[in-house]
């Protein structure tokens, strides 16, 4: 095996045990042989053993044999530094092997051992130690050791994701849902309470990774509550697919929260469409409080002074018979009348449509003939209406967003139908909006 790489030791993750029997007498070099020989692209060049162990992937193939009575029987460990999914295709790929040297041999595998788990578990039983004797002789540094203890697991924990090393939690990979959050102190932090599907960006350039999670995951964006964390989310917002917001109290940032701050937090977030509306009603209030603010600084005494009895004859009757600006204001903002939605209530082909996608989490695009256009999942389905033309109406089994409307407004669509009316502001007057409620009143 000259000119293959030893693995160091401490880039052992795991190490695979497996029993061998065999109907004669067979030595270490034949079981090894049989081992490299037998599974050569067996399960693909990525994972061929003589190249793993060239790069110090995987290590020295360990074998204990013994031979007695004609037999032989002995132990065959193979430390990997792999992903734990490639190495349990190794792992199974051993169990291929039927013959060692000219004798029909059998290899059956026993346990794949984590070799940090073993590590933390050696660090906790120490700490355990150390914390006992420190508080047998009343040292006031036991909280100390105990808070370092705990650094020291959650280290162990941490991990390097993507090609950009981003720090996360382990359990990025296997969690259907992700947080983002800022920097590595955000992932401790988290880690510390036992959440461990949060990845950091680790400033404003978000790499690329994290959008490409975004499309296969359900993700919460979670920044710090100041001007740094909101730039980080502007930008998430324009490159990734983030299904939620959730922030910190006013003012503190991620890694100074307690447990119970992030649950709290992490239990109030909110549907990013509906933080959109949010946000642009508080600019919207703010621009108008700037505006009267200077109104007010150029004349100091306009709230003391009283207005002449002509201007308030003049307000009440522009109250009394609103303007034809108000009035189209009126007809876009109100709801839906049942003049407005007649004529799609005329045929049933949404209410078809929506009762076949009920329970599915999808949506259909309605062409002109009532066709099936396209059917995508809800979370694709704001992308998925940018980037078609021509289709008649919009059905789906959720909640119907302001953002998804104003969309649907500007494709010319004919009407949307939806399981039920979100934070909506305004429906424009070309567009029909209906829920299943709007079928069962007509």
């Amino acid at each position: 095996m000259g000119g293959w790489i030893m693995q160091s030791s401490d880039t052992t993750k795991y190490n695979i045990h497996a029993k061998i029997t065999a109907e004669g007498i067979v030595e270490r070099p034949d079981v090894v042989g049989a081992i490299f020989g037998q599974t050569e692209g067996l399960i693909g060049d990525e994972l061929d053993l003589r190249d793993l162990q060239k790069t110090g992937r995987i290590g020295r193939i360990d074998v204990n044999i013994e031979s007695k009575g004609g037999k032989a029987t002995g132990e065959i460990i193979i430390p990997s530094s792999l992903d734990r999914i490639e190495t349990v295709i190794l792992a199974a790929s051993l169990e291929t092997i039927d013959r060692v040297g000219p004798c029909n041999a059998k290899i059956t595998l026993d346990r794949i051992d984590d070799v940090r788990a073993e590590k933390r578990n050696l660090i906790i039983s120490r700490a355990k130690e150390l914390l006992k004797n420190m508080i047998e002789h009343g040292s006031p540094e036991s909280q100390e050791i105990a808070e370092e203890v705990k650094q020291a697991v959650r280290v162990e924990e941490i991990t390097q994701y993507g090609p950009d090393k981003l720090p996360a939690g382990p359990h990025i990979d296997d969690s259907d849902a992700i947080i983002i959050v800022e920097g590595r102190a955000d992932v401790l932090t988290l880690l510390k309470y036992g959440i461990k599907n949060a990845i950091a960006v680790e400033g404003t350039n978000v790499p690329p990774i994290i959008s490409e999670l975004s499309k296969i995951k359900t993700v919460t964006a979670f920044t710090d509550s100041d001007r740094g964390g909101d730039l980080i989310l502007r930008e998430l917002m324009q490159i990734a697919e983030i299904d939620y917001i959730a922030r910190p109290p006013e003012g503190k940032g991620v890694e100074d929260l307690t447990y119970k701050e992030i649950v709290k937090a992490l239990r109030n977030k909110l549907p990013a469409e509906q933080w959109e509306i949010l946000q642009d009603k508080r600019a919207a209030n703010n621009k108008n409080r700037a505006e009267n603010s200077h109104t007010t600084k150029h004349h100091p005494h306009a709230s003391n002074r009283r207005p002449p009895r002509r201007e308030v004859t003049v307000r009440r009757r522009t109250l009394a018979t609103p303007t034809k600006a108000e009035e189209k204001e009126e007809a876009v903002t109100k709801p839906l009348e049942s003049e407005n939605v007649k004529l799609v209530l005329a045929d049933k082909a949404p209410l078809t449509h929506f009762n076949q996608l009920l329970g599915t989490k999808n949506a259909r695009l309605i062409g002109r003939d009532d066709e099936v256009v396209t059917e995508v999942s809800i979370r694709e389905l704001t992308q998925a209406l940018k980037s078609v033309d021509e289709i008649r109406g919009v059905v789906f089994d959720g909640v119907i967003t302001q953002r998804i409307i104003d969309i649907a407004s500007d494709k010319g669509i004919e009407y949307i139908f939806g399981g039920k009316m979100g934070s909506v502001i305004k429906i424009p007057v070309n567009l029909k909006v209906l829920t299943e409620a709007t079928f069962k009143d007509a």
